[in-house]
Formats: structure tokens, sequence, C-alpha cells
């Protein structure tokens, strides 16, 4: 027969899987242990979460007003680009009371004057550029001390008082 105290069947085989007595009191901290460590994990995961999407919505905004501001520079930068146009220029001097200048004189590196001078006149003269063909001297370099033309520079239309 079978030994005595001991349950038969499905009571005796429960019995095996779950023992009683000292066993089960030393097990309590281990298993407190193991669910304080997951509980601590989903907290540290949600408190992870809240962080990256404080970070997203920081981000967002970030981007929103980068776009603000590449739209204040691209307008601004329009707004110098018609100041410095040339007929902004022209307009803007003859309202401060500017004219056109004369005829200028250039300085030849040897120090003779190369063309006459003349006055401002206050007519209301058109704007011009004049730009003239750089001449090369012999070694195929620009305005050479003895080459024809040698010192002419490149030069708009001032304006005089």
């Amino acid at each position: 027969m079978s030994a005595q105290g001991r349950p038969r069947g499905r009571q005796g085989r429960l019995s095996a899987l779950f023992p009683s007595g000292a066993g089960t009191a030393a097990r309590t901290p281990f298993v407190l242990l193991v669910v304080v460590l997951l509980g601590s994990g989903l907290i540290s995961l949600l408190l992870l979460n809240s962080a990256l999407n404080q970070g997203s919505f920081e981000l967002s905004k970030l981007e929103k007003k980068t776009d603000e501001l590449t739209d204040e520079q691209q307008a601004l930068q329009q707004e110098v680009d018609s100041y410095s146009a040339p007929g902004g220029l022209e307009r803007r001097a003859r309202e401060l009371g500017m004219v056109p200048g004369g005829t200028p004189a250039f300085l030849n590196p040897d120090g003779t004057v190369r063309g006459k001078p003349s006055e401002a006149t206050s007519g209301p003269a058109p704007m011009s550029f004049r730009v003239r063909p750089l001449l090369t001297g012999p070694a195929g370099l620009p305005g050479t001390a003895g080459a024809p033309g040698a010192g002419a520079a490149l030069s708009p239309t001032t304006f005089g008082r």
C-alpha cells in the first residue's frame, strides 16, 4: 500500500507541486524583489517615454520657429536686394539731391592724367554703366605698364553734389 499520511490521487500530485512549510517562507522575499524590479522597470519606461514625447514636442516647436525665421530672412534679403538694385540706388540718390557725375579722369601708373574731367550736371541724365574691354599685355596679363590703355579702370557713372 502507500505511505500513510499522504493523500492519494489528484490531491497528492498537487501537494507535491506546492510544498508547505519552511520553503514557502524563504521564497517570499525573492518574489517581492522580482515584483519590485518589474514595477520599477515599468515606471522607468513610462518616465523615459514621457521625456521622449516632451523632446519631440520641443523639436516640433523649434522646427516651426526655424521655418518662420527662414521666411523672415528671405523677405529681408529681398528687401536688401531691392535697395541695392541700380534703379533703386538712382532713385534714392535723386531723392537726396544727388546728380550723375561728369566725365571722370584717370591717373596712369606713370602719373599722367588720362581724360578730361567735367563738372556734374543737374539735368536728369539717365544712369548708365560703361564697361571697357580689358586689354592684355605681352604676357597675357591685363593692363601691363607698356600696353596701350594701361591704368584704365572700369568706372560706373558716379554721383556728385
